[in-house]
């Protein structure tokens, strides 16, 4: 869908909405707008955000489908909401080109979000979809927002980079681990060169010299060969001396090895690699919109299977670190891939924040559902500011313990740690792991999105699958706490 902001509508449209406050509506510049507004009235529409009445009107002896769409109190969260209920209502609706106007005004950020919501609720994955009924395809081409609000081009070219990351990240999410493995994941990257971001991969042999045996004891089960991404994005032109770095655990495809997961649900899998998928986004987002902020982004790229060469239950690994880690469980191989990631991230660029994010714990999903990541860290200024972007972008977090009495329930009685500890607490041990391999100095975070990067149900701004969430949360940090 192509979306546009104009101060003139579109002649050839085949539907027109209109953004409506809560209890504003009023009179429109439409000549059956009596009838429009009483048949809202009668169907009890009132501006409540997101909320939509449909009708089709005489509109100069041509039939127009005309709709109402809620903006609540008028908030940019209200407007993005509205944008998204339009897409999902004439996405597959017949309807092709739309107009959007504002009767009751709307600032430029407010005109901006809306189409922000457009964009996020219009993507749908029907690339493996073959035998789509005529109903079912998507039809609608072009939305254009009609105002002339000051500022609501430019904020909407910095939405619509954010939007493309965050697409991008589902992109990576919803496809297939037969499609999508360590080497295609980096392929797929490989564009974002074009748009200025330095790219760096290590292969297996290289990984190997570096000591990497976490990362490569997850990965030496499968057929697939590992890989480790980076990308740097510096739109500092050199004055922000030591990068921000942000380490996605790149899993594309987790059976749990060894200790195999049941077969009920582990096609959804796939989607172990969220982690990397919202870093790559976010990398994309950046770039897009030419943050002025110097960023690395790292995956771990790794698939975790069952095999006569797979890592077993009670291996012992030496981590890049040099610390060594007894394998309990195959299945907390994240964590594995993780702790090398991090370490390499750390010895390569020196950074000063170091944020992780990760599909790591069912156990977060047992604690949060669907609605909050985990976040834990050892900083507490780090936190307080990654639960505001989390709250500003619309990617909620919530905060969780840490402390010497976790820490020691992964000591392990013949080697440094072991991966996994007793049942309890099982999020926070895993993060407990992780802190281990952070150097001194270096203000930390863990972000345990489990539950977050695939909705089975469709939400306000996604439909059921990938979420891309992550990648709004990242660059609203990097837009709050790194650009100047």
């Amino acid at each position: 869908m192509r979306i546009s902001i104009s101060s003139t509508r579109r002649a050839d449209a085949d539907a027109i909405a209109f953004a409506v406050g809560k209890d504003a509506l009023k009179e429109l510049p439409i000549s059956a707008s009596k009838i429009v507004v009483e048949g809202a009235k009668s169907a009890r529409f009132n501006g409540e955000s997101a909320a939509i009445f449909e009708t089709f009107v005489d509109e100069g002896g041509k039939t127009m489908r005309v709709l109402l769409v809620g903006t609540g109190v008028a908030g940019e969260a209200d407007f993005e909401k509205a944008g998204a209920a339009l897409a999902a209502k004439l996405l597959t609706s017949g309807a092709t080109t739309l107009n959007v106007e504002f009767p009751g005004g709307a600032n430029g950020d407010c005109v901006a979000r809306l189409a922000f919501g457009m964009q996020l609720r219009g993507w749908r994955m029907d690339a493996y979809r073959t035998r789509l009924s005529e109903k079912q395809k998507p039809t609608l081409q072009d939305a254009t927002l009609v105002s002339d609000a000051s500022g609501a081009s430019e904020a909407w070219g910095r939405l619509s980079a954010v939007a493309d990351g965050v697409l991008f990240a589902r992109e990576l999410v919803a496809e297939p681990a037969n499609i999508l493995y360590p080497e295609s994941f980096v392929e797929r990257c490989a564009s974002l060169k074009d748009m200025g971001i330095e790219i760096t991969v290590l292969d297996e042999k290289q990984m190997a010299d570096l000591g990497m045996g976490a990362l490569l004891g997850v990965a030496q089960g499968s057929d697939r060969k590992p890989r480790l991404l980076a990308m740097r994005w510096d739109g500092t032109g050199g004055a922000q001396k030591k990068p921000a770095v942000f380490v996605g655990k790149g899993v594309t495809f987790d059976t749990g090895g060894i200790s195999i997961k049941p077969a009920a649900g582990m096609e959804d899998m796939k989607w172990d690699m969220g982690g990397a998928g919202a870093v790559a986004g976010m990398m994309k987002a950046l770039a897009g919109r030419k943050a002025k902020a110097h960023v690395v982004g790292v995956c771990g790229l790794v698939e975790n299977m069952p095999s006569g060469n797979a890592q077993r239950p009670g291996d012992i690994v030496t981590s890049m670190s040099g610390q060594t880690i007894e394998v309990i469980n195959t299945d907390a191989e994240g964590r594995l891939v993780l702790c090398d990631a991090m370490h390499w991230a750390q010895k390569t660029y020196s950074p000063e924040i170091l944020v992780d994010l990760a599909t790591l714990t069912g156990a977060i999903i047992i604690s949060l559902g669907s609605e909050h990541g985990g976040l834990f860290s050892n900083d507490d200024k780090l936190a307080e500011e990654l639960l505001a972007a989390g709250k500003a972008a619309g990617d909620p977090l919530w905060r969780f313990p840490l402390s010497d009495a976790y820490n020691k329930l992964i000591d392990s009685p013949i080697a440094d740690m072991k991966n996994v500890g007793a049942r309890g607490a099982g999020s926070i041990t895993a993060a407990q792991f992780l802190q281990r391999f952070v150097e001194s100095g270096v203000k930390w975070a863990h972000l345990d999105i489990a539950g977050m990067v695939w909705a089975d149900k469709p939400g306000a701004t996604w439909d059921k699958g990938a979420t891309g969430y992550g990648v709004r949360l990242l660059n609203q940090f990097v837009a709050d706490r790194l650009e100047q």
